[in-house]
């Protein structure tokens, strides 16, 4: 018997990678090929490369070159495949290079190089459907990605998303709502709204109006929230930018409608270190909202990132950073020393740091901020928390809050009892009774199911 070609895929980089991953393995299984797990039984390999930072860059060449060895038939797509020269000269051998949101041309090239043995008819064919009607996903069947856009206006010195993936491009309203509803009738219950500027979402579209449940709604986050809010799941919210209107979200995570978590890249906490930066906003009006935040919601979960080291940034600068820290108190943050990204404007601003001085402000920060952190899980220790489970093993069960974005947050580690093994099962909601911290998870015992 004659079967269809399998397609070996990697996806590496962010969440929006991933989203565009689900979108293009969908249309290959709707065109009738079989997914690989593993180089040795596919007919060709995709790589949906990162190439957001050097260091990211670096990896994405060493797994087209991993899948070369392995397979030796290998398509490129992704940010990376803006530079299809770097990748050439690097690997010639690659079959084809797209960039990033090319589905169609990736889709053309493994058609090309690894082309369909039998007719496929995906009217009858046991294949899913595009993923606007769920598709393949690449996360637990409990939760799922909503990329509401793409791009970026903003002109942040290290970065060079505008170049790889060009200016906002966001969806409209009803598009992405029926999309969220569709995943929330295959069962997912928890929507991880992506994009790279999520409360710049509808800027580009001047708000405009679009259809949802038979009504014009604008195009804009507040309705979007609204919308997601009316779907009955965890709505959690990434890369926020702190402008004023995200003042209009927080009420709905008073009344319950999303969950009371903020994703927001503050990167630091300096305002000339943001003025190098180009950061669109200014930290000394951002502890000022942060405040009215949590007096409206004292639960509120705000998680960060920070770039320690940027070029120029002085000793004064960084204990700016700190007390910035210890003044907006936040929940959840990562830290990452500067590095140099090819092609980012900041390449040319004067005083780098050097790499032994930012490794000793990285060490500070994270004694700090773990600190910090320590002290805010503390506060929840008796309390009992809705939690949904993502996996239950022999003796306890892994969950997440929702102060836990998943992969990247911390986790409740729920016990049972030796004698009494709960019927919970991954993707069920549960009430716990927290007992126990440390510096990023919770520890906890199953109070009902």
């Amino acid at each position: 018997m004659t079967h269809n070609p399998k397609v070996g895929f990697v996806s590496l980089g962010c969440p929006k990678a991933l989203v565009d991953s689900e979108r293009i393995l969908t249309q290959l299984r709707t065109d009738g090929y079989e997914i690989s797990p593993s180089y040795e039984g596919a007919d060709v390999v995709v790589v949906n490369t990162c190439g957001f930072i050097d260091s990211a860059r670096a990896e994405s060449l060493e797994a087209i070159g991993e899948a070369l060895q392995a397979n030796g038939r290998v398509i490129v797509t992704g940010c990376m495949g803006k530079n299809a020269d770097e990748i050439r000269a690097a690997h010639p051998k690659v079959l084809a290079v797209t960039g990033p949101q090319q589905y169609e041309a990736v889709v053309s090239a493994v058609h090309e190089h690894a082309p369909p043995r039998v007719a496929h008819d995906p009217f009858t064919s046991l294949t899913p459907a595009p993923r606007d009607d769920i598709g393949i996903k690449l996360t637990p069947r409990h939760c799922a990605y909503l990329k509401i856009s793409e791009g970026c206006n903003h002109k942040c010195t290290f970065c060079i998303i505008p170049s790889l993936r060009g200016k906002l491009q966001s969806r409209p309203v009803g598009e992405v709502l029926r999309e969220a509803a569709r995943l929330v009738a295959a069962g997912v219950k928890e929507l991880l709204v992506i994009s790279q500027d999520t409360s710049a979402y509808g800027v580009d579209l001047k708000y405009q109006a679009d259809f949802w449940k038979g009504q014009l709604v604008p195009t804009r986050m507040k309705e979007l929230c609204e919308g997601l809010g009316s779907l009955g799941v965890w709505v959690r919210l990434h890369y926020v930018y702190p402008y004023p209107h995200v003042d209009e979200i927080i009420p709905l995570m008073a009344d319950g409608r999303i969950v009371p978590y903020l994703d927001i890249p503050f990167q630091h906490g300096s305002p000339t270190v943001l003025r190098r930066m180009r950061r669109p906003a200014a930290a000394e009006n951002t502890l000022e909202r942060i405040q009215r935040w949590r007096e409206i919601q004292p639960d509120l979960t705000i998680r960060s990132t920070f770039i320690v080291g940027f070029p120029g940034e002085t000793d004064a600068e960084f204990a700016e950073l700190i007390d910035f820290l210890n003044a907006a108190q936040l929940d959840r943050v990562g830290c990452f020393t500067y590095s140099p990204v090819t092609g980012a404007a900041a390449n040319a601003i004067e005083g780098a740091v050097p790499e032994a001085v930012k490794q000793e402000r990285w060490e500070i920060f994270m004694k700090t901020q773990a600190e910090i952190s320590r002290a805010r899980l503390l506060r929840k220790i008796g309390g009992v928390q809705k939690v949904l489970v993502d996996s239950v093993h022999e003796d306890h069960a892994i969950a997440r809050t929702t102060a836990d974005a998943p992969e990247i947050d911390g986790v409740v580690h729920i016990r049972f009892p030796r004698w009494n093994k709960p019927g919970i099962r991954a993707g069920e909601f549960a009430q716990v009774r927290i007992e126990s911290s440390d510096d990023y998870d919770l520890h906890a015992t199953l109070v009902t199911a």
